[in-house]
C-alpha cells in the first residue's frame, strides 16, 4: 500500500502520460487484461481510457482491473484512469 505522499507523487507524474490501453464498449475483456498487464509491466504507471461514462460503473471497472493485475489506483478523472505497479527492480524512485 501506497501513503499519500506516494500517490501525490505518483498522480504528478502521470499528469504527463497518454492512455496507453482503452477499454471499450465490450468491456473488460482478456485480451485488454492481457494489453494492461504488458503496459504496466513496461511503465509501472499507466493512463488508461474508459469508453463508459457512467461513474459508478466507471469506479467499478477500476476496482476491477486493480484487483485481477494486483495493482493501485491512483487517480480517475473523467473517462481516464491510472494505475500504479511497482516491478521488480522498480523504475519510479517513491519519496
Amino acid at each position: 500500500m501506497l501513503n499519500t505522499k506516494q500517490i501525490a507523487h505518483l498522480k504528478a507524474l502521470s499528469h504527463s502520460l497518454n492512455p496507453v490501453v482503452h477499454v471499450g464498449h465490450k468491456g473488460l475483456t482478456d485480451s485488454v487484461i492481457n494489453e494492461i498487464l504488458v503496459s504496466i509491466k513496461a511503465h509501472e504507471l499507466i493512463k488508461i481510457k474508459l469508453q463508459e461514462k457512467d461513474k459508478i460503473k466507471k469506479k467499478l471497472l477500476l476496482d476491477e482491473i486493480c484487483k485481477k493485475i494486483n495493482g493501485q489506483a491512483i487517480n480517475q478523472i473523467g473517462m481516464q484512469i491510472v494505475i500504479f505497479k511497482a516491478s521488480d527492480p522498480s523504475k519510479i524512485i517513491l519519496p
